[in-house]
């Protein structure tokens, strides 16, 4: 069968789901072994994002706790845990951006394929995700953008972080025995000039976190949009 005789609402291709229930087929004990590999390579991105946001907690919470050990550390040290923090968010977003490929996928496959071999009585959730699966594999590429993915940790993890990191910088200039802005100095840069920057930043983090169509992305709602795929192209 040529690409353009390909339908994917015809019983024998649309109801693929029922076919391996129905009668033992080679395929359905090759899509067997193929969904396990694919979990397999979802669990183990997973397993990669939470070990980043664990390191991420642990260095912020050692320069925490060294930026009150003394008097005499500076406040500076906790701008270090913001950039610090910024770091690991760019890090995580792009091992998002990769556990999202490997999710996707297993996604389409729970979606169209078992939960129709299990009720074959209400079809498949999307008309062509077989051409939009071969696809994937055959040229695949990363489907969410790094803005989204950005947008997603910073909403899930690192922005409550940062901000914390924030009120903790600002709980520490007030108890300086100077003002706000003159105790924000450091070295040769002046304290409107720091605080402007780290407002600066702030600012952006919360437009990125919240811009509209930045939507949070489900766990149970991940399936391979082919005009992502063009997009990509």
């Amino acid at each position: 069968m040529t690409e353009d005789e390909f339908d994917p609402e015809e019983p024998e291709e649309a109801e693929i789901g029922r076919e391996m229930v129905d009668q033992s087929t080679g395929l359905g004990s090759v899509v067997a072994h193929f969904y396990r590999g694919e979990v397999a390579r979802e669990v183990s991105w997973r397993e990669r994002l939470d070990a980043t946001t664990n390191w991420a907690v642990t260095v912020i919470a050692g320069i925490l706790a060294y930026a009150f050990s003394s008097d005499d550390v500076s406040h500076s040290i906790l701008l270090v845990g913001m950039g610090v923090g910024v770091v690991f968010l760019l890090i995580e977003a792009r091992r998002f951006q990769q556990y999202d490929v490997w999710r996707s996928r297993v996604r389409s496959m729970q979606e169209n394929l078992f939960a129709n071999a299990l009720d074959p009585s209400q079809g498949v959730e999307q008309r062509d995700w077989r051409r939009q699966l071969s696809e994937d594999y055959r040229r695949p590429k990363t489907k969410m953008p790094l803005r989204q993915a950005l947008a997603h940790r910073l909403r899930r993890v690192y922005l409550p972080l940062l901000v914390g990191l924030l009120f903790v910088w600002l709980f520490r200039l007030t108890g300086a025995d100077e003002p706000l802005v003159a105790a924000a100095g450091m070295s040769t840069a002046p304290g409107w000039f720091v605080l402007g920057l780290v407002g600066a930043v702030y600012l952006f983090l919360f437009v990125l976190a919240f811009w509209p169509g930045m939507q949070a992305v489900s766990e149970t709602d991940d399936k391979i949009d082919r005009g992502d795929l063009e997009r990509n192209e």
